[in-house]
C-alpha cells in the first residue's frame, strides 16, 4: 500500500511526476512520456501554465474551434469555442448561418449588478441592529475607500449595502448584502476584498456601539464571500423571422416546425427531466466561449442553473412564440463575465481569442456568450423535432469511433463516405472496418 506523502507541494515538478508515476501508474516510463508530450515546447509558455495552479504536472488539451458567421447587433463575429464534445461547434455554426440572412441575433444587457455578502451571527435584540446599521453603513463605505478608488475611476464600485435578517430560517443569522458594479472585470477579488473589510469594520464598530450589551457587542463573523448567483447581471438574446422561413425539414411544413419547436420549449418549461438536458445543451455553447475567453465556467454554470429555478421549479432558459406570423426565439440568463484581470491578462491564447472577438467589453462579451447559448439551443431543438439529434451527432462522432478503433487515413476516408448514407453506430463502424481490412 502506498504511504501518504508529506510536503508534496515543495517537490520539483519532476519529483512530483516521479512520485505519482512510480506509485499510481502501471508503466512509469510510458506515463512520464504521456505527461511530457502535453508540455508546451516553449519553456516560458509552459512555466506560465505551471504557475496558474498548484502541483502542475502537465496540460490537458481541450480542442478549440471557431464558429463563424455570427451576426450580433449588426456586427459580424467569429466565436472561439473550447470544448471536447462532438457536434457543438458544427451546430452553433449551422445556427449562425441560418440566422445570418434573417437579421442575425439581437442582444441587450438587462443589468450588471454583482453580489457579495458578509454572513454573521448576532445574539441579542434584533431591533437594535437597524439603528446600528444606519450608523455603520457610511463607515463601511469610508473604510473600504482605499479598495474602491481605482474601480470608481472606471465607473464601478459599491452600489449599495443592506442589512438582511435571516433569523426566520436560521437562529441569530444576519447578513450584510452588498451590490457592486465591476465594469469590465469579473470582479471576484475586488468584491471579496471589500467584503472582508466590511467584516472587519462590522466587528470593530459593534464592540464600540453604546446601545449593545456585552453579548451583543460580540458579533461573530461566519464568512465574507461573493455570490455566483447574480440575477440582476443578466442579458437577453433573441432571433426572429417569418414562420415560412423555418423550412428545416422535407417532412414538416414551416408552420408545423415552428409549432413543434414551441411545444418542445414548453415541455422544457414544465418538465425538469427535460429542462436539465435542454439547458445542458445551452451550456455547451456558453461554457465553450466562457472557457475560451478565460472566464470561470463553473461560476457561470452555478449561477445559470440557480436562475433556471428562480420561480420554484427548474425550467427552460429559452422561450419561443409565434406572433402575427413571426417566429420569435429568445433567452435570458445571468452572466458575470470579465475581459480584464485574471487569465484574460495572462493566457496568450485567451488574449488572442479576445482579439478575434474584436476586444469586447464585459457587456459585449455577455451578449456574445448569450447568443452562443441561444444558437446552440436552436440547433439542438430544431434537430430534435425534425431529423432527431443522433443523425447529426453520430456523424460528427464517427471520427472519434474510428480513432478508437485505430483506423488509418485511407480507412477513415472510405468509412466517412460509407456513413454519409448509413446510420452511425459503434458496432456498425466495427463491422465495416473489419470488412475493409479483410
Amino acid at each position: 500500500m502506498t504511504k501518504p506523502i508529506s510536503g508534496f507541494s515543495k517537490l520539483t515538478k519532476e519529483e512530483k511526476i516521479d512520485w505519482v508515476t512510480d506509485n499510481f501508474t502501471q508503466n512509469t516510463a510510458q506515463s512520464k512520456k504521456i505527461l511530457q508530450t502535453y508540455w508546451n515546447q516553449d519553456k516560458s509558455v509552459q512555466q506560465l501554465h505551471d504557475e496558474f495552479i498548484e502541483n502542475t504536472i502537465t496540460n490537458l488539451y481541450v480542442p478549440q474551434g471557431i464558429a463563424p458567421n455570427f451576426l450580433i447587433n449588426d456586427t459580424l463575429y467569429v466565436i472561439p469555442m473550447a470544448i471536447e464534445e462532438s457536434s457543438v461547434i458544427a451546430a452553433a455554426s449551422k445556427a449562425a448561418k441560418f440566422w445570418l440572412n434573417r437579421g442575425g441575433f439581437k442582444a441587450e444587457i438587462l443589468g450588471t449588478e454583482k453580489v457579495g455578502q458578509v454572513h454573521f451571527i448576532f445574539k441579542g435584540d434584533a431591533k437594535k441592529l437597524n439603528p446600528f446599521f444606519t450608523y455603520l453603513k457610511p463607515i463601511l463605505i469610508a473604510e473600504s475607500a482605499s479598495l474602491t478608488t481605482s474601480m470608481e475611476k472606471r465607473g464601478g464600485g459599491i452600489t449599495d449595502i443592506v442589512l438582511k435578517d435571516k433569523t426566520d430560517e436560521l437562529a441569530d443569522y444576519f447578513q450584510l448584502h452588498a451590490t457592486f458594479e465591476t465594469k469590465d472585470a469579473m470582479g471576484a477579488n475586488f468584491i471579496n476584498s471589500c467584503l472582508e473589510q466590511f467584516a472587519t469594520t462590522l466587528k470593530k464598530e459593534a464592540t464600540k456601539y453604546a446601545d449593545f450589551s456585552a453579548q451583543e457587542k460580540d458579533v461573530e463573523i461566519v464568512m465574507s464571500i461573493l455570490s455566483n448567483y447574480v440575477p440582476n447581471c443578466t442579458v437577453r438574446a433573441e432571433v426572429s423571422c417569418p414562420v415560412e422561413d423555418l423550412n428545416l425539414s422535407a417532412e414538416l411544413t414551416p408552420q408545423h416546425t415552428a409549432e413543434k419547436i414551441i411545444q418542445a420549449i414548453k415541455i422544457a418549461q414544465i418538465e425538469p427531466y427535460r429542462a436539465v438536458t435542454h439547458n445542458k445543451g445551452i451550456m455547451n455553447g456558453i461554457d465553450a466561449v466562457v472557457l475560451a475567453t478565460g472566464n470561470d465556467f463553473r461560476a457561470i454554470e452555478a449561477g445559470v442553473h440557480a436562475y433556471a429555478c428562480r420561480n420554484g421549479r427548474y425550467s427552460s432558459l429559452t422561450h419561443a412564440e409565434i406572433e402575427n406570423g413571426i417566429f420569435k426565439f429568445w433567452i435570458e440568463l445571468p452572466l458575470a463575465l470579465g475581459t480584464v484581470g485574471g487569465l484574460t491578462n495572462l493566457h496568450p491564447l485567451v488574449k488572442l481569442n479576445l482579439e478575434m472577438l474584436q476586444r469586447p467589453s464585459a457587456k459585449e462579451l455577455m451578449q456574445i456568450v448569450a447568443v452562443a447559448g441561444l444558437a446552440q439551443n436552436f440547433a439542438a431543438v430544431s434537430s430534435l423535432v425534425t431529423t432527431g439529434i443522433q443523425k447529426g451527432h453520430m456523424k460528427m462522432h464517427l471520427l472519434n469511433i474510428l480513432n478508437q478503433l485505430g483506423a488509418n487515413e485511407n480507412e477513415k476516408a472510405i468509412l466517412v463516405e460509407h456513413f454519409k448514407t448509413n446510420p452511425v453506430t459503434h458496432h456498425g463502424v466495427e463491422i465495416q472496418l473489419s470488412t475493409i481490412r479483410k
